[in-house]
C-alpha cells in the first residue's frame, strides 16, 4: 500500500532524469495531472499525455527534457502539512526554481500564487 502517491510520482521522475531516458510512466491522478501542467509551464518537461491502457489502468506518460530538471523535493507529506500565505511563499534557488502550491484556486506555482494573493499547501519545490 503506497502512502504519499506524489512522492511516488516525484521519485519516479527524479530516478528517470538521472537515468537518462526519455519518458516515464506514472499512475495517474487528477493531482499528479495537474503537478504535470506546472511543471511543462515552467518548462521542466517537454509534454505529458494521460493514456488508458484499460478503464482500471490509467497512467500519465511524461516527457522528460535533458538537464532541465535538477532536483525534486517533496514538501508537505501525508504527516506533516505545510501551509504558507502568500507573503511567506518560499523562493527556490533565489528564485531559478519554482515551488508547486495546492490553493483555493486549484494547483498553481509559487510565482502566481504570490501575484494572486494566495497562500496553500507547499506540495514540492523544483529547480
Amino acid at each position: 500500500m503506497m502512502t504519499d502517491p506524489i512522492a511516488d510520482m516525484l521519485t519516479r521522475i527524479r530516478n528517470a532524469n538521472k537515468a537518462g531516458l526519455d519518458k516515464v510512466d506514472i499512475p495517474a491522478s487528477k493531482m499528479k495531472a495537474n503537478i504535470c501542467r506546472i511543471l511543462k509551464e515552467e518548462g521542466y518537461i517537454k509534454s505529458f499525455k494521460i493514456a488508458a491502457k484499460s478503464p482500471s489502468e490509467i497512467t500519465i506518460r511524461v516527457g522528460l527534457k535533458e538537464g532541465a530538471i535538477v532536483g525534486l523535493k517533496r514538501v508537505s507529506t501525508p504527516g506533516l502539512r505545510i501551509y504558507k500565505g502568500y507573503r511567506e511563499m518560499p523562493r527556490v534557488l533565489s528564485g531559478l526554481g519554482v515551488s508547486v502550491v495546492s490553493t483555493s484556486a486549484g494547483i498553481i506555482s509559487s510565482r502566481k500564487a504570490a501575484s494572486l494573493k494566495l497562500g496553500g499547501e507547499i506540495i514540492c519545490n523544483v529547480w
